[in-house]
């Protein structure tokens, strides 16, 4: 997959995480996309270095997507306990 391609799935990957972990981000909605692609990047990488799994050239591949999502939800957590939800209500 290009660069492209995974800026993309970071998007989606990013949407599904902050549908999954609902709530207030101190980044907004910025910061939640810019996550959800760093995510991406992340768990393609932790899958292809520890979990054995290479990437995909397939943008429809399962496997990626569950890497990306995981990913997301790791930073989106990461990101909230160490920043909190400093966002005014």
């Amino acid at each position: 997959m290009s660069v492209i391609s995974w800026i993309v799935l970071g998007l989606l990957a990013g949407v599904v995480a902050k549908v999954l972990l609902p709530g207030r981000d101190p980044g907004g909605l910025i910061g939640t996309t810019l996550i959800g692609i760093a995510g991406a990047f992340t768990g393609g990488w932790i899958s292809a270095r520890y979990l054995d799994r290479p990437i995909s050239n397939d943008f429809y591949d399962g496997a990626t997507w569950l890497a990306a999502i995981g990913g997301s939800l790791v930073l989106l957590i990461a990101y909230r306990i160490l920043f909190g939800h400093s966002r005014p209500r």
